[in-house]
């Protein structure tokens, strides 16, 4: 019985793994169908790289900076309970993973390959594991601090503020230190639109990732006899209200649509496990109202490029996420209780604030060093000529 259960743990977190890392492709269909066409070969392949430096650093360090388990041990002593922690990391990496993938996003059309694929190492190697570590691995014993402090330790089940809330604050920096695109914001005062290039490949990558999700949220719990059925159904719910959120406030844009459910999901990861579905509802359509107010407010007045508004979308309603369990998570509102709205304060700031400072210092580093922006030929040309040397429809262009 005990080497049945091993092996369903492994089967169940490996399946769960494989659904996030199925979301990778959401993240790069989302953009791509969101960047101009200029730049749509770019967004595949950053997000791929992204993906294999993710992996490398966070095997190498990330991973025991964490949980302080290392693999330069014999593969023998891997292969133990069915390799469990083996699928454990792979599953963790698809999280960390996230982290550029979402940075990606924000600093689409104008930033520079190689310094991304740097900061890439550096985030998923240390900047990310070490508030991972704190959040689920109890390390600095900072949990511990906020337990004392306020009855409780920081609950975020499948990572609203570990995984989202820190992904869109490490990409502000970026964004605020890259500038805006070439020609989008002019001075006198105008707007250039810099419209989706493919709705429909837009819409692929918000279906693919909202499908990953229930992977992303259900498989957190990392082992079969910990399964909840609350969390699936959370998960529709907080999604089914950004959705609709969206609509109505968006007016109908497909843009906003198509990212209200994301929204919903991103606030619900924190307290899946413990709200109850008509709460998980309201939860996920404040985040889609949240998304649709703060991306325009951030595009139109305070003129910040981010081009597929990561910062409102993960940064936010991350932060929202993490908020809302200590909200929503109580039995008042009908949720499972044993969360404190103090403990979620602390610990969602505490994320936000290592995020966004952490993102000044590592961009800030590679903008004063390496550079970070393409010249304004390469950006004019677009990155995928100036990068990668081909377009994304190259037979069709020759022949014009």
């Amino acid at each position: 019985m005990e080497a049945l259960k091993q092996g369903g743990d492994v089967l169940f977190i490996l399946l769960g793994g494989v659904m996030v890392l199925a979301m990778h492709a959401g993240f790069a269909f989302l953009e791509l169908g969101t960047v101009r066409k200029k730049n749509q070969v770019n967004a595949l392949v950053k997000i791929l790289s992204d993906f294999a430096i993710s992996t490398i650093a966070y095997f190498l360090v990330g991973y025991t900076v964490a949980y302080g388990t290392s693999f330069f041990v014999g593969a023998e002593q891997l292969a133990a309970k069915n390799g469990y922690e083996l699928v454990k990391f792979f599953f963790l990496l698809t999280f960390a993973a996230a982290i550029p993938a979402i940075i990606s996003g924000g600093i689409a059309e104008r930033a520079r390959f190689g310094p991304q694929l740097l900061a890439t190492a550096v985030i998923v190697g240390l900047v990310y594991p070490l508030f991972e570590g704190v959040s689920w691995n109890h390390a600095f014993g900072i949990q511990g601090w906020i337990q004392r402090t306020t009855g409780a330790e920081f609950h975020d089940f499948a990572g609203s503020v570990v995984v989202h809330a820190v992904g869109g604050w490490l990409a502000l920096p970026a964004v605020l230190l890259l500038g805006a695109r070439a020609n989008r914001y002019r001075k006198d005062g105008a707007m250039s639109a810099h419209p989706p290039s493919n709705i429909p490949f837009l819409a692929l990558g918000a279906w693919i990732l909202t499908v990953g999700w229930f992977g992303f949220n259900v498989m957190s719990a990392q082992t079969l006899d910990k399964v909840s059925g609350l969390v699936a159904v959370n998960s529709l719910m907080a999604m089914v209200g950004g959705t609709l959120a969206a609509l109505v406030l968006g007016r109908n844009d497909p843009g906003f649509v198509h990212n209200g459910p994301l929204a919903g999901l991103v606030a619900v990861c924190a307290g899946s496990d413990v709200m109850h579905p008509i709460g998980a509802l309201a939860v996920g359509a404040i985040a889609g109202a949240i998304f649709v107010a703060m991306f325009t407010v951030a595009q139109n007045r305070w003129r910040i490029d981010d081009v597929l508004g990561v910062w409102p979308l993960h940064g936010l309603c991350g932060l929202w996420g993490g908020l809302a369990a200590g909200i929503f998570g109580s039995k008042a509102l009908g949720g499972m209780g044993g969360i404190s709205f103090g403990a979620q304060a602390i610990g969602s700031l505490l994320g936000v604030t290592w995020a966004a400072l952490s993102g000044l210092l590592v961009y800030g580093a590679l903008k004063f060093t390496l550079g970070l922006r393409l010249s304004q030929e390469e950006e004019y040309e677009g990155a995928d000529l100036a990068i990668h040397r081909i377009g994304s429809t190259p037979e069709r262009e020759a022949t014009w």
